[in-house]
């Protein structure tokens, strides 16, 4: 095999790995959201997470990639790991789509797909055409490489090869082939395009079935590798779903005995009219699908011995996320998932604040003072670090309707902070009180219990909307009508204030604390509506005060 024909070989591989690349990207602008929606509607029955697992990966074609979405929604608290395992068992029979495709050889229509692919990736005006045809496209440049690669110049002339036939036919050493198989995986860090390359290795005649048996078992497990690498420093629930993957393929090992047996070999060529890329697709989905049967019962003990394996880390500091994963961003619809759950985390905490803070306020107490204090720090750790990340992920590639959302996201937690802070002035203010005897009339007591009483339903319902996504006409209207009982509220008790001034009910220093409390108080409900206006669909009605 000469220089040229080794140039041809790598030139295939390379338009070949593009090519899936490519469309890999395409399939997840398009599918990716609504794989998501799929993904997040899981019920607890680990057979349904697996036909899911298996549609999910067969229309974005990596299991890789679905693996790394799953823990991207095990660390926002979306779903556990029993859930997740059966998708990902489904998910490793979704991936031989790709070799079924190449199997029945349709690289005839390449060309015809590269134009059509083309035409729309470059003149399309409206972006999910753009995407259709990246995908387009870039299946006609996979099955382009492929033909590329079984040509006469490339893996063609290893059927004349003397020295790779006599390496092939005496090749007997399981052991080799399956590391064989591992090396070749994790180079090209994808088990479809490894099992691509050897069908079209098979299909020249270079690769005899019971070696091809080795070396798809190793591709299998060393399909392990990206994930691996990303489990590395991330988060628990990550690395167990790493470690379910891994059981997955690492269990495809006992099925070598296989390569030995003549029945079996028989009927997959037999199966196959001899044709070496159909032997290949065959075996690979049958073993897919045998260890699956095997260990779709026995989820729960899976899940116990990645819990025994991987056991959760303790924590120094409460200055942490909670949520997202830093060493986990390649699947940005998970990422924008865990940001939201790491803010909805940030609301309640602020929330949990504002109430300590007003009640310590109407009891006179300082008791919660160091936990508001503990809560203020992380919050304010929250808004700082969540916003650093969120401009990180937004530098990337990303649909609109998940930059959309990050987009409001930097609103929402502006806000939170800010009540944090109001919660913060609230408790200094009782602080004050407290050390110097202050006293307050019965009256302004219950002009404050009432207006803090109905802004912490305008702040519960507002996380609301903001939680569940929606803030429909009535839901605002009602929210509207709150906010401004509110307004008349605090105006209210301002009057009241000045009454009781001018009949020395009151003293000029504990009136200068009290009109500043209404204050905050107040700013506490504008903050809370612009929380829920996020929630509005319509871009456009983002409100800030």
């Amino acid at each position: 095999m000469g220089v040229v024909n080794i140039i041809n070989l790598l030139g295939g591989l390379g338009l070949f790995l593009f090519g899936m690349k490519y469309m890999s990207d395409g399939l997840n602008q398009v599918a990716g959201s609504k794989m998501k929606n799929l993904l997040e509607k899981l019920t607890r029955n680990r057979f349904k997470g697996f036909l899911l697992g298996v549609l999910v990966t067969a229309v974005i074609q990596s299991s890789s990639a679905t693996t790394v979405m799953l823990m991207g929604f095990l660390n926002a608290g979306i779903m556990d790991l029993a859930q997740a395992t059966g998708v990902i068992i489904g998910a490793n029979i979704g991936t031989t789509v790709t070799a079924v495709l190449i199997a029945i050889d349709v690289s005839a229509i390449a060309p015809t797909c590269i134009v059509i692919g083309a035409g729309l990736a470059l003149f399309a005006k409206k972006q999910k055409q753009k995407y259709i045809g990246q995908i387009i496209l870039g299946f006609g440049i996979l099955f382009f490489g492929l033909k590329y690669m079984s040509g006469e110049n490339a893996m063609g002339v290893l059927k004349t090869n003397e020295a790779f036939q006599n390496f092939i036919t005496s090749f007997n050493n399981p052991i080799i082939g399956i590391l064989i198989g591992i090396v070749f995986c994790a180079i090209l860090q994808s088990s479809s395009a490894a099992i691509g390359v050897l069908q079209v290795l098979a299909l020249s005649g270079g690769v005899p079935l019971n070696l091809a048996i080795f070396l798809i078992i190793g591709v299998n497990i060393g399909s392990v590798t990206p994930l691996v690498l990303s489990a590395i420093g991330a988060k628990t629930n990550a690395k167990r779903a790493a470690f379910v993957y891994f059981i997955f393929n690492f269990i495809l090992i006992f099925l070598t005995p296989l390569a030995y047996f003549k029945p079996f070999l028989n009927w997959v060529t037999e199966f196959s009219n001899g044709n070496g890329s159909v032997e290949v697709a065959t075996c690979h989905i049958l073993f897919k699908v045998i260890t699956a049967l095997v260990l779709l019962p026995f989820v729960p003990q899976i899940v116990k011995l990645s819990e025994r394996v991987f056991k959760p880390r303790e924590h120094e500091t409460a200055l942490r996320f909670q949520f997202i994963d830093k060493k986990i961003t390649e699947n940005t619809t998970a990422t924008v998932l865990q940001i939201g759950s790491e803010v909805e985390r940030m609301a309640k905490l602020v929330r949990n604040n504002f109430v300590l803070a007003c009640e310590g306020y109407l009891a006179s107490s300082l008791d919660d003072e160091q936990k508001i204090r503990d809560n203020e720090e992380l919050i304010n750790w929250l808004n700082h670090n969540i916003s650093d990340f969120m401009v990180t992920v937004c530098s990337g590639k990303m649909p609109a309707e998940d930059s959309e959302y990050v987009g409001k996201l930097f609103h929402v937690i502006t806000d939170l902070e800010r009540i944090g802070d109001h919660a913060e002035n609230i408790l200094n203010k009782t602080k004050m009180i407290t050390e110097s005897d202050m006293e307050f009339s019965e009256d302004s007591k219950q002009e404050v219990k009432e207006l803090y009483e109905t802004v912490l339903e305008l702040l519960d319902r507002s996380i609301g909307c903001f939680v569940n996504k929606e803030l429909n006409d009535f839901q605002e209207h009602e929210l509207h009508n709150l906010e401004n009982r509110v307004d008349d509220l605090t105006l209210k008790a301002q009057d009241n204030h000045v009454l009781r001034l001018k009949e020395k009910k009151c003293h000029t220093s504990s009136g200068v604390i009290y009109t500043k409390l209404l204050q905050d108080l107040e700013r506490v409900g504008d903050h809370a509506y612009n929380i829920a206006w996020a929630a509005r669909k319509d871009k456009d009605l983002i409100r800030q005060i």
